[in-house]
């Protein structure tokens, strides 16, 4: 067994379970990819995303010592296929911030008794 967690590897699905897709990672070695490690979206079903037969890359999550049971994550590396929107700033940054505060407001603590109406008179709004 000459796996480390964090190690991409390349597998061949054997098994589908409610549960997870049991995969053959080399000729004695095989590992479980969780229903929540198949996509990082919500499945209903392991079928949807998966099919025995299917060679998938996963990562190494976690490796049990004592039972030899290696636990995969499909969706680690599907994170990197993900192409990400680049934010382009409209406006140029200048080198002081303004913050949009009042100084004329008054901050600090208000005690329940202090500023119970005018929580009564904010709940009557909310439910009209």
């Amino acid at each position: 067994m000459g796996y480390h967690i964090g190690q991409l590897v390349e597998g061949v699905i054997t098994g589908i379970q409610p549960y997870g897709a049991f995969l053959q990672l080399d000729a004695h070695t095989q590992g479980l990819v969780h229903i929540s490690e198949c996509r990082s979206a919500y499945i209903k079903s392991v079928d949807e995303e998966l099919a025995v037969g299917d060679v998938v890359k996963v990562v190494v999550l976690n490796i049990d010592k004592y039972s030899n049971k290696i636990s995969l994550s499909r969706r680690e590396t599907l994170l990197d296929e993900i192409k990400l929107p680049i934010v382009v700033e409209k406006y140029p940054k200048k080198g002081k911030i303004h913050y949009w505060t009042n100084q004329y407001t008054e901050y600090g603590f208000k005690t329940i008794a202090e500023s119970h109406s005018q929580m009564l008179q904010e709940a009557l709004e909310r439910l009209r």
